[in-house]
Order: structure tokens, then C-alpha cells, then sequence
């Protein structure tokens, strides 16, 4: 058993059998897309076309309007019919620059990159800039900026996040299992920016295949090393992913670069690799279809702006009713009220449950047992914060360090009561937050 894991955590039931077999597979989107110029943590992208033009793949379509901000691209080739709000996963409305899809798939032309080698830095982060790439493990906070901080030399560790906790998801298993070579290439683009920095992978040590391919993918590589982990949620976590491999603490006034650390989701490097040595945009991500309501459980390659219901359908749709979807996997995804929605960066998976066992479950009153102490792995007092949001106490939340709470779900999950407590935590987390802006 790997010794490398974080203090707390739970071990909910992983649900990665239903699609971990499952190879990637390209899915083509059927008519009309919508890709939203707000996909990523920042300033929305200014839209640079309009209804009428012609757009081919990989035409930056938006610009970014600030320095932490994403550029985009469209996913295939058409002609743009409008630009107009349309709802997302997480029930808001974003405005979308809507391509009437072609089906020829015709690409622009991509400027040739000059070898790796011959790139300076600020040649590497431009293109990485240019081509969009944001966190694509959810974040959506973008690479370029990331791949900025204060002071590069004090940068000791790249971290490839391929811990994949979240139950049920396996883009990112799929994604180290059929191509690690590219994957290792991405993280020494990475590694030429800082030149004090070791490139660590991180894999929970359910994923024994992973490992050992990348195992084999870095034998010649001196500076990069593949670490099994221990397999416990929230593992992936920024935070619990450096302390598991560096033993160093961040906490929420921190960046993982104060701690001499980078986290890159596996993904993110995928397309890093893109950008810096293919030259090519981000207008693709993998897409775990999976549930027990799924016919098909599978892992897709999808463009940016296909509609998700479309990827229920190419997944042999629902072999039940689903009494509950959602966006993302079951500890930290958002509950969706439609599939009626695009496939954005961010988007990880659809997952498609029978039963909707949250709701079934009853709130009782909190037995004082501490168990969502002794699993929060931000090591605070979960129930406490949660009675202090309900009653709307702000001042006495921000003493016991509320703003800590990384919203992981563990101390709901746990509780005997079925209180929810992250869902009150939260609420108040982001109230304090906005009164801190003001």
C-alpha cells in the first residue's frame, strides 16, 4: 500500500468499473452547436466573428479580454447563425456564439511551431495562450497565467494531477493508458519554463495500468518521476495532492506556487502538448457517459459546444429512467435539471444515476458524533460552520476558518444525520467571499 496521501478523506464506492474499459471514441456533434465565450475563471472572451461569417476548426472565434482570461475557437466548420445567451450545466445563462455545423469539418490553416528546443519562454506561454488552454480538471482557470508566477526560479515541482478521485469519472485513466507518450512530452514543455522544477505524476494506485505505463514512458527521463498514491477521496485535491507528494501545506490565502508547486490536470498537459509542439487550439475534451441508467457507459472525445444530450444517445441512451443527472461526478458535480446544455472545457462527465439516493435520504439532528471532522481533510469543524451559516453568522464562520472548507463533500457524505453540511458551507463561503471583493 502507498504510503503518499493526505490527513481525513472518505473511500465512497468508485463506480469506475462501468466505464474504465471503455476506449476513447470521437463523437462528431449532429447539426447545430453553441460555444460559450465564458468557459473559464476570468473576463468572458470578446466574440471577433458575426452572423454570416464562415468559420473553419480551430478559428479563434473569441478573443480574450484581459490577461486572465481564454481565448476560443470553434470545433467545426459553418456558418455562425447568432450570438445569444443559452443555459449551461450549472443552470446559468452564458452568451454563445452559435455555428450552424457544416459536417465538412474543414480546418483552418495552423502556423508550423518552431521545435521546443529553439521556443523561449515567453514563446511557449504565448502559444499555450493563444490556443486557449484553461484547467480542464474543472477549474477552467487559465494555463497561461498559471504557468506565470511571481518568481519561476523558486518553482521546485510540476505536478500532473492523474489521481482522478472523483468516483465514476475515467477520462483521465483512458486518457494515460492510450496515449502516456504525449502526456510526458506535454509535462516537459512544462518543465522547460522552470528550470529548478522536477515533473511528478501523481496516479491513485487503483489505476495499476496507468501507472505502469507511465512508468515506462519516463524510464529515460531524469527529471520526472511517477508516484503511486493511495487511493482515497479527495486525493485529486490541490491541496491534498501536495501534501501527499511534497508534504508541503497551502491553505485558501495561498497558491500552490507559494509553495514552490504547479498542478496541471492531466488534460491540461494533453493540451499543452497541443498548443506548444502541434499548434493547434483547445476544441476537444474527453467526456465520461456513465451510471447505472446508461446503456453504454463511455469515455468520448468531444468537440467544444455539442449538445450534451446528443452524448446520452451516442452512449445507447438510458437503459432506465434516471431519477437524477449530473454534471461532473457524484461528490463535487452539479445536479442538472436539463442535458439541454453545451459541452464546455470544464465539462468531465455526464453521470446518470437510477435512484437519486440524496434526496430519498432523510435529515435527522447531528448526534455530535465527529465524524465530518475526522474526514474533512481541511481539518476544520464542518457542523459547527454549517449551524453558523444557517443561522447566518458570518463573522463567527470566518473564525473557525470557514473559508477554508475546499467543498470536497466529505463531511456530508459521512454524516449519519444526512445533514448537508457543504451545501451550507458553501452558501456562506460565498457570501463571504463577495463581501471581501466589495
Amino acid at each position: 500500500m502507498s504510503i503518499l496521501t493526505f490527513i481525513g478523506g472518505v473511500h465512497p464506492k468508485d463506480g469506475k468499473d462501468l466505464s474504465k474499459d471503455a476506449q476513447i471514441t470521437e463523437y462528431k456533434p449532429q447539426g447545430q452547436i453553441a460555444i460559450a465565450v465564458s468557459q473559464h475563471i476570468g473576463a468572458p472572451a470578446t466574440p471577433i466573428v458575426k452572423k454570416g461569417d464562415y468559420v473553419k476548426v480551430g478559428q479563434k472565434i473569441a478573443q480574450a479580454s484581459g490577461f486572465v482570461s481564454a481565448n476560443v475557437h470553434s470545433s467545426v466548420s459553418g456558418t455562425v447563425k447568432s450570438i445569444e445567451p443559452r443555459l449551461m450545466a450549472n443552470g446559468t445563462k452564458v452568451d454563445c456564439i452559435i455555428i450552424d455545423n457544416d459536417d465538412k469539418y474543414e480546418e483552418t490553416d495552423y502556423e508550423k511551431t518552431k521545435p521546443l528546443k529553439e521556443l523561449s519562454p515567453a514563446e511557449i506561454r504565448d502559444l499555450i495562450k493563444e490556443a486557449g488552454v484553461v484547467g480542464m480538471g474543472g477549474a477552467c482557470f487559465p494555463t497561461h497565467v498559471k504557468l506565470t508566477p511571481k518568481n519561476e526560479d523558486e518553482i521546485e515541482y510540476i505536478i500532473v494531477n492523474g489521481a482522478e478521485c472523483e468516483p465514476y469519472l475515467t477520462s483521465d485513466y483512458r486518457r494515460m493508458i492510450e496515449q502516456p507518450e504525449i502526456l510526458v512530452e506535454g509535462l516537459k514543455v512544462i518543465l522547460t519554463l522552470f528550470p529548478n522544477a522536477k515533473g511528478l505524476i501523481g496516479i491513485e494506485d487503483n489505476k495499476p495500468e496507468a501507472i505502469k505505463k507511465l512508468k515506462e514512458a519516463v524510464k529515460n527521463e531524469e527529471n520526472i518521476e511517477v508516484e503511486p498514491l493511495y487511493t482515497k477521496y479527495p486525493q485529486g485535491a490541490e491541496r491534498s495532492l501536495i501534501f501527499a507528494l511534497t508534504g508541503r501545506k497551502i491553505n485558501s490565502s495561498m497558491l500552490p506556487a507559494d509553495a514552490g508547486c504547479i498542478v496541471d490536470n492531466v488534460d491540461t498537459v494533453f493540451e499543452i502538448y497541443n498548443a506548444v509542439i502541434c499548434g493547434r487550439p483547445l476544441i476537444s475534451k474527453i467526456v465520461t457517459v456513465t451510471g447505472d441508467a446508461i446503456n453504454t457507459p463511455s469515455n468520448f472525445e468531444v468537440r467544444i459546444g455539442t449538445n450534451q444530450k446528443e452524448l446520452i444517445e451516442a452512449a445507447g441512451g438510458f437503459k432506465v429512467n434516471p431519477e437524477k443527472i449530473i454534471s461532473g461526478g457524484p461528490m463535487m458535480g452539479i445536479a442538472m435539471s436539463t442535458c439541454d446544455v453545451p459541452v464546455i472545457k470544464g465539462s468531465s462527465a455526464l453521470l446518470c444515476m437510477e435512484h437519486d439516493e440524496v434526496a430519498a435520504a432523510k435529515e435527522g439532528n447531528c448526534i455530535n458524533c465527529g465524524r465530518c471532522v475526522e474526514a474533512c481533510p481541511s481539518r476544520i469543524l464542518p457542523s459547527r460552520l454549517a449551524k453558523l451559516s444557517n443561522a447566518g453568522n458570518m463573522e463567527e464562520f470566518e473564525k473557525l476558518n470557514g473559508l477554508e472548507c475546499c467543498e470536497c463533500g466529505c463531511c456530508s457524505y459521512v454524516c449519519p444525520a444526512k445533514k448537508n453540511l457543504t451545501q451550507s458551507i458553501k452558501v456562506m463561503r460565498r457570501e463571504v467571499l463577495a463581501s471581501k471583493r466589495k
